[in-house]
């Protein structure tokens, strides 16, 4: 290999180093669960921080629509190009079920064709009325939640 075919593997490494760091996994936006929930994320603060709304439609009476609030954060907001989270949600329903309470952790990821998704873990904690019936208090689950455009 001569130095014009090595000059030309060295352009093209550097060409995909550049390519891949511009596909930063962004978190803030709208996102659709595998479930069929809908969250709005907001803007992230200097220190990764963030709200939003989780439109949920799997969990609620009736299959009416609700919204909750959400609040999380992400870890290295502005360094890491596929970055972890964490968020909890007060779930707010129409009708008075127990309360409940579900906390989210996952990873924003970005796929070579620049899709993004969000591989989250989640817990939902409900208030029960003793500790003998706390065995059925916690329930856990997986969710991919997907770039609404």
């Amino acid at each position: 290999m001569g130095k014009i075919g090595f000059s030309l593997l060295l352009a093209l490494a550097l060409v995909t180093v550049g390519t891949s760091s511009e596909r930063k996994c962004v978190l803030s936006g709208s996102w659709k669960s595998s479930l069929g929930c809908r969250m709005d994320i907001s803007e992230l603060s200097k220190a990764g921080a963030f709200s939003g709304s989780y439109h949920s439609v799997a969990m609620a009476p009736k299959a009416d629509i609700l919204s909750s609030p959400l609040h999380g954060v992400q870890h290295n907001a502005n360094q890491k190009e596929q970055p972890t989270f964490g968020f909890t949600v007060k779930w707010q329903f129409s009708e008075s079920p127990p309360e409940s309470v579900s906390v989210f952790v996952g990873q924003c990821f970005t796929d070579d064709q620049g899709e993004e998704t969000l591989q989250t873990t989640w817990l939902l904690r409900k208030e029960v009325g003793s500790p003998g019936a706390d065995w059925e208090a916690t329930r856990v689950g997986t969710n991919i939640f997907t770039r609404i455009k």
